[in-house]
């Protein structure tokens, strides 16, 4: 086995992120509004093979250069963004919301005289019903019609080696989509599924197809394309209940 990735206690994790901070301040100074972890060691949540992911702002104006390096025994991201820009950033939603949310909420702070990153962290749940449902019916044309057109197309073709990944990719869709729907986002990708399945709102035929992809239960092929089906009918009927039209009647020009 490699001796790398390294395995750190929270402990020196700290420890580093310490040492990050203060050479951070002492090349800066004041022009650094804010320095916070994000991800899994925000949480108290990470492993022994953790990285460590930090987020500085800086104030308008200033530009610090972002870093993704690996330093002795750790792996460290250093986001770095300027004041208004992760402000901006932390209110904006796509398809991803639920993943990516979690970054500007869970944040724990090293270094924050002014309580950024207690403002920064409730600019996420600021965004309007009437967005999220824009984007909800966006993504659901860009991709889960895509997918359950390229799983029947395979499957009619007998290229049935396919389906486990169309059944990934399906059942992935509908966990972002899930998260928007119920305006929570999830703690890390690696509980995606566990925290999705937990959430109220969320369409027939999905926690089985789930719970088949998270244990690895994909060989029979045939049952696994009636899952994405079953779960097909389930997203159109969950989005009639939530009032959700995205089948145009008549062309956009």
């Amino acid at each position: 086995m490699m001796p790398f990735p390294v395995s750190t206690s929270r402990e020196e994790k700290l420890q580093i992120v310490k040492v990050i901070k203060d050479k951070l301040l002492n090349l800066h100074g004041d022009d650094i509004v804010g320095i916070g972890i994000y991800g899994s060691t925000a949480l108290g949540k990470e492993g022994p093979f953790s990285d460590i992911e930090m987020h500085v702002v800086s104030r308008d104006g200033v530009q610090i250069k972002g870093q993704e390096f690996i330093y002795d025994k750790f792996k460290i991201e250093i986001s770095t963004m300027q004041e208004n820009e992760i402000l901006s950033q932390a209110m904006e939603i796509d398809d991803s919301w639920a993943i990516k949310a979690g970054v500007f909420i869970n944040i724990l702070p090293i270094y924050d005289p002014g309580h950024f990153f207690e403002r920064l962290s409730k600019l996420p749940f600021q965004v309007s019903e009437d967005a999220v449902r824009s984007v909800m019916r966006e993504f659901m044309i860009w991709e889960p019609y895509e997918t359950i057109g390229k799983i029947r197309n395979n499957y009619i073709a007998g290229n049935l080696n396919y389906l486990p990944l169309g059944a990934k990719d399906l059942s992935w869709q509908t966990a972002k989509l899930i998260g928007l729907a119920n305006r929570q986002f999830y703690c890390t990708r690696a509980t995606t599924y566990e925290e999705s399945l937990k959430m109220k709102s969320k369409p027939f035929g999905y926690e089985e197809l789930a719970i088949c992809v998270m244990e690895g239960k994909l060989s029979d092929k045939e049952h696994i394309y009636q899952l994405c089906e079953n779960l097909w009918t389930g997203l159109n009927d969950w989005y009639k209940e939530l009032g959700i039209e995205y089948i145009s009647t008549e062309l956009p020009f």
